[in-house]
């Protein structure tokens, strides 16, 4: 039986009930069937080439569910958009009722070794984008997809995941809030917390690079319980303050639209308006890839934007920690750091106060009054006497972490320091993303 024009497809689809939001498939699928609403995220079966490179990078595995299909009946990404959770599989009979002998079709999948089937419109889109654009003689569209690493660092330590939440045992942990202070000047359109949770005696282990997700108390306006929000963590493995069973976070909260219209997130107002003593939900850790290097020679370029900085702050601060405790020699830290102004950077003052041997700090600021935009790609083109020699070292790792629209200029930028530092860019990209050497995270 030919599988690729049979009339059922496994259809891929994401789990509403444990997907935590947090974009990760969407940043990686390189055809861009994955796309989300408030309420849920999708996968178009039109588009999806079943490629799996969504698959391991997913912290949940919300990702990792099938449907058997005809493909007339594919759930559309319209219908998905509305789900509060999977639908069923469909039955023999209902595939019976569609014209569709089901034990055939399974006895072909599995002497195919259970692959999924690509759609007739998948398989004419199973290209490369580089491919493509070589056969239009057009320029590829931009795919971060193809250069972020799904595999941590070598000397990274063991990551652990999905303690708490949907597929575990215990659903949520507890939380005791501690500290919430303001890390930015007031503005009329944001404000930024640091935020302290401790976990008491139940174990909670993070690393630099994972996440926690922070369920909102309440319900939505359809009377569900609030999914859970996603939050980088900001302090390094010992806690906030070493040797306590705490984490911090950096959380922004929106206060007007780009119209000027007040808004208010449910996860960063509630998050932000905690007090010490207050109660929080928790579920996670999540990341197994966004992790720092641990090996004595190891560099580390963190190029951020506002909140992206979090990862960045837990990765610093355990460096910080090492070197005061005279145990970690070598390894180069340099920070890329933008916002629109110098008021709205959490952290600005402490990062200041840092030695200048131990952390080299560059700021770009888009919006200061008379003055030229700068971005983070700028500040990496103008160090790029610096960077091109740490993208040719083995030992060098770059984590990008903040707005989504940042990772096509910072990539462009890396390019063009590679490029007239006389590397290839293309095999330098490649051996980035096999090595576990270059990490996207962005929202």
């Amino acid at each position: 039986m030919d599988l690729t024009t049979a009339p059922v497809i496994k259809q891929h689809l994401i789990d509403p009930e444990i997907c935590i939001r947090c974009n990760t498939c969407e940043a990686i699928c390189p055809v861009g069937a994955i796309t989300h609403n408030d309420l849920n995220y999708v996968v178009d079966a039109s588009k999806c080439n079943l490629c799996m490179d969504c698959i391991s990078p997913c912290p949940t595995g919300s990702i990792d569910n099938w449907r058997t299909m005809p493909r007339i009946m594919a759930y559309t990404p319209a219908e998905q958009f509305t789900w509060e959770e999977l639908p069923a599989e469909l039955s023999p009979e209902q595939l019976a009722e569609a014209g569709i002998d089901a034990s055939g079709v399974l006895d072909a999948f599995n002497t195919a070794g259970a692959t999924p089937v690509l759609s007739t419109a998948a398989l004419s889109s199973n290209v490369t984008d580089a491919t493509a654009a070589a056969m239009t003689g057009t320029e590829a569209p931009f795919n971060s997809a193809a250069y972020g690493a799904t595999l941590p660092p070598w000397s990274a330590a063991h990551a652990f995941t999905n303690l708490y939440g949907p597929k575990a045992a215990e659903k949520t942990i507890t939380a005791s809030v501690t500290g919430n202070v303001r890390v930015t000047q007031v503005g009329s359109d944001y404000d930024t917390h640091h935020i302290v949770l401790d976990f008491g005696h139940l174990p909670f282990p993070v690393l630099e690079g994972q996440s926690i997700g922070i369920i909102p108390p309440g319900v939505d306006a359809k009377g569900r319980p609030h999914h859970a929000r996603q939050y980088s963590v900001a302090s390094p493995r010992n806690g906030e303050r070493a040797g306590y069973n705490n984490l911090s976070l950096t959380i922004k909260r929106v206060l007007e639209d780009h119209q000027g219209q007040p808004v208010r997130g449910v996860g960063s107002n509630f998050m932000c308006d905690l007090l010490v003593g207050d109660k929080v939900q928790v579920i996670g850790p999540f990341g197994a890839s966004f992790l720092m290097p641990n090996h004595p020679r190891s560099n580390i370029v963190m190029i951020c934007t506002g909140t992206g900085s979090a990862p960045m702050r837990a990765m610093t601060e355990w460096r910080r920690r090492l070197r005061q405790s005279g145990k970690f020699e070598g390894g180069k830290l340099m920070l890329f750091f933008g916002a629109r102004t110098p008021e709205e950077l959490p952290y600005f003052g402490p990062l200041q106060k840092l030695p200048k041997d131990f952390i080299d700090i560059n700021f770009a600021f888009s919006r200061r009054p008379g003055q030229p935009k700068h971005y983070v790609q700028d500040a990496l083109r103008e160090r790029a006497a610096d960077i091109a020699p740490l993208l040719a070292d083995p030992n060098t790792y770059f984590f990008v972490c903040g707005l989504k629209s940042m990772e096509e200029g910072v990539l462009l930028a890396m390019q063009d320091v590679a490029q007239q530092s006389g590397q290839s860019w293309p095999a330098l990209s490649a051996a980035l993303k096999k090595e576990g050497r270059l990490h996207l995270e962005t929202y």
